[in-house]
């Protein structure tokens, strides 16, 4: 099981942890079942790059990043090292505790 703590850079909310979590989910899946807000334009098949997020803590409990995924990351807005696609952060099956980082999603709403 895991502990996922999503942070965000959009002012005015706060982090919120989740716990028991179970492998097999993405992030994006995990976000979307807890109502946390995760853009997801292509619905989740690594074609876009709205679910960009920064995986700041645990990037060793999800899928390593495959190389159509980094072509992604690299028409996001403001890519780091750390950039993930949140449909690709597939939990593996050992558990543990995730931090990840939403980018302010108010910067997409022109796409």
């Amino acid at each position: 099981m895991y502990d996922i703590t999503f942070k965000f850079e959009q002012k005015g909310l706060e982090p919120i942890t989740l716990h028991n979590i179970e492998a097999g989910q993405s992030i994006l899946e995990v976000a979307l079942k807890n109502d946390i807000e995760l853009h997801h334009n292509c619905g989740g098949v690594c074609a876009c790059s709205t679910c960009h997020l920064y995986v700041e803590q645990g990037d060793t409990l999800i899928e390593e990043l495959s190389d159509k995924e980094e072509d992604f990351i690299d028409r996001a807005i403001n890519p780091r090292l750390n950039s993930r696609l949140g449909c690709q952060c597939v939990l593996v099956a050992d558990g543990g505790s995730i931090t990840v980082t939403l980018p302010d999603q108010t910067q997409f709403l022109g796409e």
